[in-house]
Formats: structure tokens, C-alpha cells, sequence
């Protein structure tokens, strides 16, 4: 059974938000269903600070051992932090999909967006 935190928002496309409404920062992650699914993660194609990226549109790549995916943007807006960290050690990914592994901070053009992200329960159900 995947783990599924009830402190974070997810997208149909198994990305995680954990969105900061002071800042209007929302840090991006693939979730731990999606780790799983992909297998041991070798490489990740992410975008660059500053980098403009639009809700469900391809903002980098995931190659694993089995597969390659795309990683889709679940929210609108400017990418202020890449986790520069995962050049080195994508398998963080795989590991610590919820921390250590997290992958882009997006600063949120419309928050409005973060509603309309499944919440924990809407997700679990969603993977079934």
C-alpha cells in the first residue's frame, strides 16, 4: 500500500503539492504510488529557476530502470528552486519521495488551483 499524507494535495497524475499560502509556494513531488510504480529512478530531467510552467503541462522527465515519464506541472506558475540534489542522487526519489526527494518550488500564479488537487482521500481512491 502506497503512503498517502493527509497534509498534502495530489494531482491525477501522481504528483504531490504541499502548498506554503504565506509564501504562495507550492513544493512538488512525484508520490510514492508513482515511485513505486516507475521502479528505481536513474535520472531526472527538471526545469530551471525561473523557468514559467503551466497546471498539467510536461515540466520535466523521470527515467527509471522499466520506464520514462513525464512529470506534469499541477499548478501554474514560475519555478523559484530546482532540488539540485537529485542530479547526483535520483534514487532520493525512490527513498524519500515525500521529503528528500521532492523535485521542483513552484511560486503559484492562481492558488486557487491548490482546491482543485484531490486531497488524501480523493487520491487513495483514486490509485485504487
Amino acid at each position: 500500500m502506497a503512503n498517502i499524507p493527509d497534509d498534502l494535495r495530489y494531482s491525477e497524475d501522481h504528483e504531490w503539492v504541499k502548498f506554503d499560502a504565506s509564501s504562495g509556494v507550492a513544493t512538488v513531488g512525484i508520490t510514492d504510488y508513482a515511485q513505486g510504480e516507475l521502479g528505481d529512478i536513474v535520472y531526472l530531467e527538471l526545469p530551471s529557476a525561473g523557468a514559467e510552467v503551466e497546471r498539467k503541462a510536461s515540466a520535466g522527465t523521470i527515467e527509471a530502470v522499466k520506464a520514462v515519464a513525464e512529470l506534469y506541472s499541477p499548478v501554474s506558475g514560475k519555478i523559484v528552486e530546482v532540488n539540485g540534489a537529485l542530479d547526483k542522487e535520483p534514487e532520493t526519489v525512490n527513498r524519500d519521495p515525500y521529503g528528500e526527494g521532492w523535485m521542483v518550488k513552484i511560486e503559484v500564479s492562481d492558488p486557487a488551483q491548490i482546491d482543485d488537487l484531490m486531497d488524501a482521500a480523493a487520491y487513495s481512491a483514486h490509485v485504487g
